[in-house]
């Protein structure tokens, strides 16, 4: 199954590429957004003032490449603290679903997201790292959350 789910996958970034996409703000914040497949509200974000408060805002689109991304990242930036993950859940991947399942319950022996309901939550990167992720960052969670005074609230409290 996953020599066939590569191949898909492989296809897909070929003929739909979709460019990851982020946006770095204010590098002294503590916060991250994360608008999980709401690009459309990813570009508000980076437009409102609001963003002057966020260190950084991007996607998530998938449980495992994704996933390793966003945890390698806030191991190398030691300032992030909270991540706000809102916007439409990814249908089929569920990579927002996965993100808090790692958060509570971390990974089994073959490195897979436990309780995870996505269709490959398998990672990459090292319990260390997501050892950190768990002990020093909080997730706020409003997925499929898309209003961005609501979301704008949220980070005001943060």
């Amino acid at each position: 199954m996953n020599k066939l789910s590569d191949t898909i996958g492989k296809i897909c970034e070929v003929l739909l590429p979709i460019p990851e996409e982020f946006y770095v703000g204010n590098t002294n914040s503590s916060i991250c957004i994360c608008t999980l497949s709401s690009i459309k509200l990813l570009k508000e974000i980076k437009n409102s003032k609001i963003f002057e408060n966020v260190a950084i805002a991007g996607r998530l689109f998938t449980e495992n490449k994704g996933i390793d991304s966003m945890i390698k990242h806030v191991n190398e930036n030691k300032k992030i603290k909270t991540i706000i993950v809102c916007g439409k859940e990814v249908w089929g991947h569920k990579s927002g679903h996965s993100l808090f399942e790692l958060h509570k319950n971390g990974i089994d022996n073959d490195k897979r997201i436990i309780n995870s309901a996505s269709p490959e939550p398998f990672l990459t990167v090292s319990n260390s790292e997501i050892q950190y992720f768990q002990k020093e960052i909080t997730l706020v969670n409003l997925i499929n959350e898309t209003n961005i005074e609501s979301i704008i609230k949220t980070i005001e409290k943060n």
